[in-house]
């Protein structure tokens, strides 16, 4: 995985730290939440980066760890941020799994919720989309078919949601709303748009 050049071109100060490490916070990126603290020497920080995988620098091993190399749980990186002072990273993530070796979504025992179901739904299509198993859900077997299906998709729940919006069935209006609601998101993700892109052009329209 390639990151743009802004965050290619992070210029962190590894020699401000007698141990050249940074404290790197881990934060979900649809949630907002923080999962982790772990740190990143310039060889973590490359990895990272080339890979896609939130790699880290272990104080106890001594040597570079990806998280999740064991237990599967790994946190596909979304961006990295450098603080004001270039000593501190901001990495934000989709995470697969818990997160801390507890088993619990973070290593506060917190519960990685997002404020808003839909972001969270939007990380499970991502999760889907990505997966080394194309046809392990419903959702990762119309991506495979291609923006064609997907596209007829929406077409058609659009459609349904229309003819239900017509009728007096409160039930059957949500239902359909859902259900076209959820193909959008996948549409978006099989384009590569996140959620927050379109809200932004909302935000820009009713300024």
């Amino acid at each position: 995985m390639v990151f743009p050049s802004e965050t290619a071109l992070l210029q962190p100060d590894f020699d401000k730290m007698p141990d050249g490490l940074l404290p790197a916070v881990v934060q979900d990126a649809a949630s907002g939440r923080v999962l982790m603290l772990g740190y990143m020497n310039a060889e973590a920080l490359a990895q990272t980066q080339s890979s896609g995988l939130a790699t880290f620098f272990s104080r106890s091993r001594q040597k570079l760890w990806t998280k999740g190399e064991t237990s599967g749980h790994v946190l596909r990186v979304q961006s990295i941020l450098l603080d004001c002072d270039r000593d501190a990273l901001l990495v934000k993530v989709e995470p697969e799994g818990p997160v801390c070796h507890t088993g619990a979504d973070t290593c506060w025992g917190e519960k990685n919720e997002a404020a808003r179901f839909l972001e969270k739904l939007e990380q499970i299509i991502h999760l889907r989309r990505d997966s080394a198993e194309p046809g392990s859900s419903y959702t990762a077997q119309l991506i495979a078919r291609g923006i064609p299906k997907i596209a007829q998709k929406v077409g058609e729940e659009a459609v349904e949601t229309v003819i239900e919006a017509l009728r007096d069935d409160r039930e059957r209006l949500l239902n359909e709303s859902a259900d076209l609601m959820y193909h959008l998101l996948v549409l978006l993700a099989a384009k590569n748009i996140r959620l927050e892109e379109v809200e932004s052009v909302l935000r820009e329209r009713h300024r």
